[in-house]
């Protein structure tokens, strides 16, 4: 068959919307759209003619329900969210590139109640008038903290923005050297002073920084004493830092205020489930410091946002800070706080209801019978490959305790027909982009990260991989 005669076959745009699938497709999809792959699938085809070769176009043919197939894969894909839910195999909790803290599935109905309806926002209902989107966190913030004041802005960085600016703008903030932090994405410490107009006086060394370098640099242009939480880099061996207890008193004889960025949230005192100590927000209130700042969605395990606490008569200063309107959080970050700090009332509940909280806690046996319960299902997928339960190390993640590993259990997979390598790539790319770890020549699967539901989807997913 001649090339001319090929090109008579492809089926024509109104052809194809005739076809009972498409017809279908279009209820679910803007026609629009429909319309348009449709043509693309047909140019598709039509170019593969082109690019035969003579003796190739004797054999050529339209696989019609192939067409129609790829027309409707194609229609799905292109549709669906960019953003989208994957499956954290890898044992980091707090993973930064997957979306770091998880929301409790108790709270959803709030969140949903406060997204799909009109709301309380910024009205008062008790006095019938205009009220603050800040109110609805002050109460249980403050509950909780102890604090005088609370404000919530977008992210910690904001956070830190919004206090120096308000507190020490064309004054000097005095920090030491080796507290000079570069957070996520290349931000840092002193560009985001800088962009307060803040005035960075840097003290101390790398390694040691004493109480007498806060107090030799403090001179009539000092705005504020600033302590940073390196949350996520340690300095060891010959080191030497000053503590907020420390910075209080100096603060108080020369009515400076101390200000914190503990960069993570902590509100329990995790080293009562085996982890390290991490200084946490009553800590630091308790010590003296005037003004903290945390963010939500490290291990306080809620929503992304830059949370300050402290002394009322530096926040209300902040509130009228114009850059206050540009940082301000909105209404679905308003309603998973609240919702996820009121299961702070009970520390029970928080640990066993916040996802983050719960996979850090999790004891060793608890994780030996999830990596059981994980390993029956996946042999009994039958699978082409040696699958093993072995000991491993998770990670917290979300730059907060670096050094911290905490042993887990992890499923192994080694394949017998591919490699490695390309079975994580099918798995990464699969419908449900199960992301997960390669070492020492294996596919790992960490148990801690992965809920309950997930272990089947998984092992369904190594079946299709595998064949």
């Amino acid at each position: 068959m001649n090339k001319k005669k090929l090109f008579s076959l492809l089926p024509s745009v109104d052809e194809v919307l005739n076809d009972k699938t498409i017809i279908e497709l279009i209820e679910e999809y803007p026609r629009s759209l429909v319309v348009d792959t449709i043509r693309k699938n047909i140019n598709s085809i039509r170019k593969t003619i082109i690019n035969l070769k003579e003796e190739q176009a004797e054999d050529f043919s339209i696989d019609y329900d192939k067409f129609i197939k790829a027309i409707v894969n194609e229609l799905t894909l292109s549709y669906s969210l960019s953003l989208k839910k994957v499956i954290n195999a890898t044992g980091v909790v707090i993973h930064t590139n997957l979306g770091r803290s998880l929301l409790s599935d108790s709270i959803k109905e709030d969140v949903w109640q406060v997204a799909s309806r009109y709301s309380n926002l910024e009205y008062d209902i008790d006095k019938g008038k205009r009220g603050s989107r800040y109110s609805h966190l002050e109460d249980i913030i403050k509950k909780i903290t102890g604090a005088e004041d609370v404000l919530v802005v977008n992210n910690n960085a904001a956070a830190v923005l919004l206090v120096l600016s308000t507190m020490s703008k064309n004054r000097e903030a005095i920090v030491s050297r080796g507290e000079l932090v570069e957070v996520g994405g290349s931000f840092r410490i002193p560009k985001v002073m800088e962009e307060s107009g803040t005035i960075l006086k840097e003290i101390g060394a790398t390694n040691k920084t004493h109480l007498r370098d806060y107090e030799e640099a403090i001179n009539e242009n000092t705005g504020v004493l600033l302590k940073v939480h390196t949350s996520n880099y340690r300095v060891l061996g010959f080191t030497d830092s000053v503590e907020i207890d420390e910075l209080s008193k100096l603060s108080k004889e020369y009515d400076i205020p101390v200000i914190e960025d503990l960069g993570s949230g902590l509100f329990v005192d995790i080293s009562k489930y085996g982890l390290s100590y991490e200084p946490t927000v009553i800590d630091s209130l308790r010590k003296g410091a005037d003004i903290v700042t945390f963010s939500g969605d490290k291990i306080l395990g809620g929503p992304q946002a830059g949370i300050i606490v402290g002394k009322k008569e530096y926040i209300e200063k902040m509130k009228k800070n114009q850059l206050t309107r540009a940082l301000r959080v909105d209404k679905l970050t308003i309603a998973a706080l609240e919702a996820t700090f009121r299961l702070y009332l009970d520390e029970q509940k928080a640990v066993k209801q916040i996802p983050t909280l719960r996979m850090l806690t999790y004891s060793i046996d608890e994780l030996n019978d999830k990596a059981k319960r994980f390993y029956e299902m996946i042999k009994n997928e039958n699978l082409d490959a040696d699958i093993r339960i072995e000991d491993g190390h998770s990670q917290v993640g979300g730059g907060s305790m670096p050094l911290e590993t905490i042993d887990t259990k992890v499923i192994t997979v080694i394949p017998n027909n591919m490699g490695v390598s390309e079975l994580e790539e099918r798995l990464r790319l699969s419908e449900d982009s199960i992301i997960a770890r390669v070492y020492d020549n294996k596919y790992v699967l960490d148990v801690r990260t992965i809920f309950d539901d997930e272990f089947e989807v998984i092992s369904k997913q190594l079946a299709t991989a595998l064949k």
